[in-house]
């Protein structure tokens, strides 16, 4: 009764009043061959107790990312969050609230996200950012939408050091909403002509700082290039860490960035949800994605915070919306900018050089290994390395011995067998670095 309760004359008298013979009735828009024939193969119900027991022994079969040496990266990456961060975030005020349509109930929700866009902007080097997105994936696809709509072209350069997830997600939009997508190869030791891919069609070309292979760029004359081109230059950003220490995309000429905020205030999560920023300059401003939230004073002059700017459907007519998204991740948005708050501007960057000389030290002691070779000039917290023997077996060789050695580069480009995607963040050790060589030493002998 406490989950069902409505008794079988109830049915029938619902039935009844809507002019159905049965409930099998309200599903006749279903096509027969997509329901089901019979009951999922499920467990039968337990009690809660046995649930439990059910589930913590499914969960132990895991070896979290805190309980072993971890190198995985490649777009999610293990940083500390403050204790802080989930206490404030798990206050009633903030846990509860929904979208601010009301503003004159939703100041305190309205100056988190003003806050988080102050940030957002800072940190990337541009003029005006939104009150997030969903991901940093689909806020690349938002960014192409962006200046295909900017340029009045249809066509996209992605480059071939972009994440393979955010190339696939934003193919995807294009294939339904109708621009084209040019894949440029995987770029793992660099090396990319991407101008020599632009045309008079070309609206955009995006790239990627850090790149998915960890090479750290400088995209001033990319940007250059594209604008005299009539094209604009998109930057993503997986690591938002990272722009703590190297140059941010605005100071490089880009026109939009597109990033992933997962790595500041938000766990890893078993994939998601995450954050996504966006920013961009201010004259492109209306063709923005989101909406922004912005200052004001009231009647009497009061500091207040009001949506100055929303271009979602959810608020506007739909033929004159610039996206369909009907949400951001709020919560996880207001993670982020307690995260930063806490750290200052100073923490930001001190997180930043922890990461990087972190990183260093891992490769210098991989280029120690027998059979591993560092291909990085440069690079943030994350690098590639090339094995003497195929790296997803090596890997799961280590995932047994209690080491995850990072990501095969084979599972987005199965040609690529030999390269091995690894990160280092605040997180690790020394005694880690020492364990993970040690082994991999061993594994490829």
């Amino acid at each position: 009764m406490r989950y069902l309760p409505l008794t079988d004359a109830e049915r029938r008298q619902m039935l009844q009043m809507i002019g159905a013979p049965s409930v099998e009735a309200l599903f006749r828009d279903v096509p027969e061959e997509a329901r089901l024939s019979g009951p999922l193969d499920l467990p039968k119900a337990m009690g809660e107790l046995e649930v439990e027991r059910a589930l913590a022994a499914m969960a132990a079969k895991n070896t979290p990312a805190g309980s072993v040496p971890f190198f995985c990266g490649a777009g999610a990456y293990r940083h500390h969050v403050p204790a802080a961060v989930d206490h404030l975030i798990q206050r009633g005020e903030f846990l509860t609230s929904y979208t601010p349509y009301q503003p004159e109930v939703s100041q305190g929700t309205l100056q988190a996200l003003f806050e988080f866009q102050t940030q957002v902007a800072l940190i990337t080097g541009m003029e005006v950012a939104n009150a997030s997105m969903y991901d940093g994936a689909t806020a690349t696809a938002e960014a192409v939408m962006m200046a295909n709509r900017l340029t009045r072209r249809g066509k996209a350069i992605l480059s071939g050091g972009l994440h393979p997830h955010y190339r696939e997600i934003t193919a995807t939009h294009g294939r339904f909403v109708g621009f084209e997508t040019v894949l440029a190869p995987a770029a793992p030791e660099g090396g990319e002509d991407l101008m020599g891919l632009v045309d008079a069609n070309t609206s955009c070309v995006v790239v990627q700082n850090p790149d998915f292979f960890g090479h750290v760029r400088d995209y001033g004359a990319l940007a250059e290039a594209c604008h005299r081109a009539g094209a604009l230059l998109v930057v993503a950003v997986t690591e938002p860490v990272s722009l703590g220490i190297i140059t941010p995309p605005g100071e490089m000429g880009a026109d939009i960035v597109a990033a992933e905020g997962q790595g500041i205030g938000v766990g890893l999560n078993f994939g998601g949800p995450y954050v996504g920023l966006f920013a961009t300059r201010e004259k492109f401003v209306r063709q923005m994605p989101g909406r922004v939230a912005g200052e004001t004073v009231d009647a009497d002059g009061r500091r207040g915070w009001v949506l100055t700017l929303s271009t979602r459907e959810q608020h506007i007519r739909r033929e004159k919306a610039t996206s369909n998204i009907c949400t951001n991740s709020g919560l996880c948005a207001l993670a982020f900018t307690i995260h930063m708050a806490l750290l200052g501007e100073a923490g930001f960057t001190r997180l930043a050089e922890l990461n990087h000389a972190r990183a260093v030290q891992l490769a210098d002691r991989l280029a120690t290994v027998p059979g591993a070779t560092v291909l990085n000039e440069t690079f943030f917290n994350e690098f590639t390395v090339r094995l003497a023997k195929p790296a997803a077996p090596i890997v799961e060789r280590l995932a047994k011995k209690r080491v995850l050695a990072g990501v095969p580069v084979s599972r987005f480009y199965p040609k690529a067998k030999d390269l091995l995607l690894v990160a280092a963040t605040e997180t690790t050790t020394e005694d880690d670095i020492e364990i993970f060589a040690t082994k991999l030493t061993e594994a490829l002998r």
